[in-house]
């Protein structure tokens, strides 16, 4: 077991990651005295990274993975060898800003029941756009679709400061997450089997069905490459937005809302199936198909995680931070491109 030299462990999960390294661990370590230790988690890398980080950045301690199964389950690996109070779940292709921590840092200090938050993220090739993966904090809406205030869909909103508050949230960006160590290894951790995708949403969920809250701060920045564990609109991203986000539903929806929610959102996915088979996008109608096959293949494993849930903490169901209308509607067919436009206000931490 790794112990923390600071409250707080920035652990950074690094896969063949030194160009990122090079580029912001820098900036990273230049605002560590405000209260963390960085660490690397290095998921079987098989160029010179380990040997870089010895060399340039001999302050950093690292935590090797022999076999690399993932990004979820490097974390979970990871984080199982790390002892501290408060883990930062940051990936290698994010730069962070002056003053980064301090706001993320006192939200915890001041709200016990705090047990996950986020920073604003940022585009780091569009700096004044919000980043796709996170933006300003995650919602889900009564379909169980997920997206963020700052990005609805594929439309990013420009960071003019209407989202600097501090805000409950469904889920918070796994690319850089704040979490209570206590908290992330009571509530079981990230599923490695979700693998790449939603694995911090699941986690999010699950927090919150303990009845703790998740937040977005918005004293906080910090800026994201994107794309660089799966990129965005291939097909691997598809598989696994279809696949996990059903997935989600099994383990963590109520019962009685998911008899219906899920033959619903399984012919939802039957019309955008459709919808790329009249457009001609052949290969994408396949992933969904092996989305679905996945899903029902991974259907039971999902299912003891939830009894194995619910024998634990009880059969208690996550209240609030949930939109209760269809994003789709708003966002399709009403025109609705940003999250100020839907008139929902969230709750103030």
């Amino acid at each position: 077991m790794l112990k923390a030299r600071q409250d707080t462990a920035v652990v950074i999960l690094s896969y063949n990651g030194r160009q990122w390294h090079e580029k912001f661990l820098p900036g990273i370590l230049a605002e560590a005295p405000s209260g963390y230790e960085v660490i690397v988690v290095d998921n079987a890398s098989t160029d010179d990274t380990p040997q870089y980080l010895a060399t340039h950045f001999p302050q950093v301690r690292t935590v090797t993975i022999q076999v690399n199964r993932g990004f979820a389950a490097g974390y979970a690996e990871g984080l199982r060898q790390i002892d501290a109070k408060y883990y930062v779940l940051l990936s290698a292709d994010f730069e962070v800003t002056p003053g980064w921590f301090p706001p993320l840092l006192q939200a915890f200090e001041q709200n016990p029941r705090l047990a996950a938050a986020q920073p604003k993220i940022r585009y780091w090739r569009e700096r004044e756009k919000f980043e796709y993966a996170g933006a300003a904090g995650g919602y889900m809406d009564a379909l169980g679709y997920l997206f963020c205030r700052g990005r609805l869909f594929d439309t990013l909103e420009t960071d003019e400061g209407q989202y600097n508050d501090n805000v409950e949230v469904f889920w918070a960006s796994g690319g850089c997450l704040m979490v209570r160590a206590g908290q992330y290894h009571a509530a079981g951790g990230l599923d490695p089997e979700l693998y790449a995708h939603m694995e911090e949403v699941d986690l999010c969920w699950r927090l919150r069905r303990m009845g703790y809250t998740v937040g977005a701060i918005g004293g906080s920045t910090v800026f994201h490459v994107g794309g660089s564990v799966i990129s965005y609109g291939s097909p691997q991203k598809l598989y696994y937005n279809f696949r996990n986000n059903l997935l989600l539903l099994l383990k963590n929806e109520k019962a009685g809302r998911l008899l219906w929610l899920l033959p619903a959102r399984l012919l939802l996915d039957g019309v955008a199936a459709l919808k790329y088979l009249i457009s001609g996008n052949f290969r994408e109608v396949g992933v969904i198909f092996r989305a679905h096959t996945g899903f029902y293949r991974m259907a039971g494993y999902t299912l003891s995680q939830r009894r194995n849930f619910r024998k634990k903490h009880g059969n208690v169901w996550a209240k609030g931070a949930r939109y209760p209308g269809a994003i789709i509607w708003q966002y399709f067919a009403r025109g609705i491109k940003t999250f100020s436009q839907l008139g929902w206000k969230p709750k103030s931490l």
